[in-house]
């Protein structure tokens, strides 16, 4: 007897692009992200900005001459996770606050800000893979102490 297979009730997103690990990578990486959000009608924001960071700092501190990086974005249940891979397994990200007067190395600090959750996972050597995760639903408010509901 032939079984069907399950539906899936909501349209499948993802989007991957492979870029050289340059600034102007890193720049194409959030204008390619930032229109791919909007064609799916996703709220651009706070997206667009960890993508630029992460993507950033895969060409700033990922960087290997001749390998590129890649960015992943897809949607599950009501997340946007996005994901950037590089060749340099052997720097794992960190985020520490900067010298007050340092001008870069808060790329970290505003994902941490940003993203419901972030990480990084290990992949095939010599790559890294540095994620964060975006809730798309909104949050249900927080009941103060003495109020039902979260009304006063």
């Amino acid at each position: 007897m032939m079984q069907k297979s399950p539906e899936v009730t909501s349209p499948v997103r993802s989007f991957s692009l492979q870029l050289s690990p340059t600034p102007r990578g890193a720049r194409l990486a959030r204008l390619l992200a930032t229109e791919q959000l909007r064609s799916w009608g996703l709220p651009l924001d706070p997206a667009r900005q960890v993508v630029a960071e992460l993507a950033t700092n895969a060409a700033t501190h990922g960087r290997v001459p001749g390998r590129d990086f890649r960015i992943l974005l897809y949607v599950v249940a009501g997340t946007l996770r996005i994901e950037v891979t590089d060749t340099r397994a052997d720097r794992l990200p960190t985020a520490q606050l900067p010298a007050p007067d340092a001008e870069s190395g808060r790329g970290l600090l505003l994902v941490d800000a940003l993203a419901d959750r972030w990480g990084t996972s290990e992949g095939l050597p010599p790559r890294k893979t540095v994620w964060a995760e975006l809730d798309l639903s909104p949050k249900p408010a927080h009941s103060s102490p003495g109020t039902a509901g979260g009304h006063p």
